[in-house]
């Protein structure tokens, strides 16, 4: 059995899933220049991991399906007269690079991860195993538009971040156990998301033979 301890738990939950409202009430966690060429989720999953002040020791595990899939819409929308601008943030670096470029901050070691149904057990499973005293779980998802009828975008907006560490600390947020056992199960990344923004307790298989215990201390 592997288990961790949620020290800090930081959520973003954007219903509305509105570029232009998520990034003026998020523009001023960045450096003005940076803004401009930010994505919606860049600025959603660095706000949160920026909470959480990432040091040089620290391990981060990035997660997200359609890898910001948004942008890509944008740039396609813009034609046939394409915007430079949408191009630029076509072809950005992730969410958490976006944060770590603009703030000049480094760390450890980054694990970005994209998948399918068993995305937030393979993320877990890499934040349990990093060898760093303390791992930073952070990620999250952008609402598409014609994307959504081909599968390939999301159909939430929506950013969490968590640090994990090996020892209980002073007062944690929450205890998680990983755990073989005969069964099997999913949950999806913005199931995870649901159980961090509700503080909500799960005992259940995230994966084939992957039990998850979460208990909020």
């Amino acid at each position: 059995m592997l288990e961790r301890y949620l020290q800090t738990v930081v959520t973003d939950d954007a219903p509305e899933g509105q570029p232009a409202a998520v990034r003026e009430r998020l523009k001023g966690h960045f450096p003005p220049g940076a803004v401009r060429r930010m994505t919606t989720l860049g600025m959603l999953v660095g706000s949160a991991l920026g909470e959480l002040g990432p040091r040089e020791e620290d391990a981060v595990v990035y997660a997200s399906g359609y890898a910001e899939s948004r942008t890509l819409e944008g740039f396609i929308d813009s034609f046939p007269t394409p915007s430079p601008t949408l191009f630029q943030t076509s072809i950005h670096p992730s969410a958490v690079q976006q944060l770590m470029i603009g703030r000049q901050l480094s760390v450890g070691e980054f694990l970005p991860l994209s998948g399918g149904s068993l995305l937030a057990f393979h993320a877990l499973r890499a934040a349990f195993l990093a060898p760093a005293a303390r791992v930073l779980l952070c990620g999250g998802e952008e609402k598409g538009t014609w994307l959504l009828e081909f599968g390939l975008a999301s159909d939430r907006t929506f950013a969490f971040g968590a640090a994990l560490t090996r020892e209980r600390g002073v007062a944690p947020a929450a205890r998680l156990q990983l755990r073989r056992g005969e069964g099997a199960g999913e949950l999806a990344l913005a199931a995870w998301f649901d159980l961090l923004n509700g503080r909500a307790g799960f005992s259940g298989f995230v994966a084939p033979g992957w039990q998850l215990d979460l208990e909020w201390l």
